[in-house]
């Protein structure tokens, strides 16, 4: 009797000792996390619904862009024929290419809505449609897609921009689940590129400086400069990326404005420029 006794008070302190272990570890991994430093979105990027979906962690939520895409109501008329981009027939074969082209095309999505273009709807939700399915998201795209040409037939604006969102935040939450934050990320990049390339032109077009202060975010292009540093090195360290990185940097630096100035046509010019330089870096493919 006084072994066993012996041995369940040894079991019981075994126990007791593994508890204290994991707690230690948790602890340990909260303190950790805190004190990674990531980078924070701008505050009206946030999509309240989108941060819950994603349980408000920063390392896995990117900016919605169809708040990316608020700002360009203000812009309007938008130069979608300025702006086109040309016709792709064949997907990339590299996933962090199958994400930021995503990216676009929903970009691409609101651009097509906010235009009135709706016989465009169709087109576009195959895309999506294909892009979902080899990024592994297709099922949660395809929930969407009959809503979005519904929409469509209805002319329902909002609720066409309402699915779009959603596309964007059901393909990440499968990505994260999938342990791919990086692309998730990707697909917000592409959407803020094609929102920028879009805005820069209709600004430089159609000049003030209250226009051009919608374009002139520092805060997004130092959130983007961040997130594309912090890519998974078999991301990051693509010519590309190390060359898109280093003009996100520039970029921010040129969106600057003085307390005591104001912007002016040579820099909307100069955005527009680099805005262009970002889209043909963003779209070259892995060979």
């Amino acid at each position: 009797m006084a072994v066993a006794k012996a041995m369940r008070g040894c079991h019981f302190l075994r126990m007791k000792f593994f508890s204290i272990l994991a707690l230690c570890s948790i602890a340990c991994s909260l303190c950790l996390a805190q004190e990674d430093d990531k980078p924070l979105i701008p505050e009206d990027l946030i999509d309240d619904e989108h941060v819950r979906a994603e349980l408000g962690v920063n390392e896995f939520t990117a900016p919605s862009i169809s708040k990316l895409f608020e700002t360009l109501e203000f812009l309007m008329p938008l130069p979608l024929i300025d702006t086109q981009r040309p016709v792709v027939e064949r997907m990339p074969l590299d996933r962090a290419d199958l994400a930021i082209e995503l990216g676009f095309q929903i970009a691409d999505g609101f651009l097509i809505v906010q235009a009135g273009q709706m016989e465009k709807v169709e087109n576009m939700a195959a895309e999506l449609t294909r892009y979902g399915k080899a990024l592994g998201a297709g099922d949660r795209i395809n929930r969407h897609a009959a809503s979005l040409l519904e929409s469509a037939k209805k002319q329902d604006v909002e609720q066409l921009k309402k699915e779009l969102s959603a596309t964007q935040r059901d393909v990440e939450v499968e990505l994260v689940s999938l342990r791919d934050a990086d692309l998730a990320h990707l697909i917000s990049l592409g959407g803020w590129i094609r929102a920028l390339e879009v805005s820069s032109v209709a600004v430089d077009k159609q000049f003030s400086p209250e226009r051009a202060t919608k374009v002139l975010r520092e805060d997004i292009a130092d959130y983007y400069t961040e997130i594309v540093a912090g890519l998974e090195p078999r991301i990051s360290e693509r010519p590309n990326y190390i060359e898109m990185r280093d003009l996100l940097s520039g970029l921010r630096n040129e969106m600057v404005v003085g307390d005591d100035e104001k912007p002016s046509v040579e820099k909307m010019k100069e955005i527009r420029e680099q805005a262009a330089k970002l889209v043909q870096l963003a779209m070259q493919r892995q060979e």
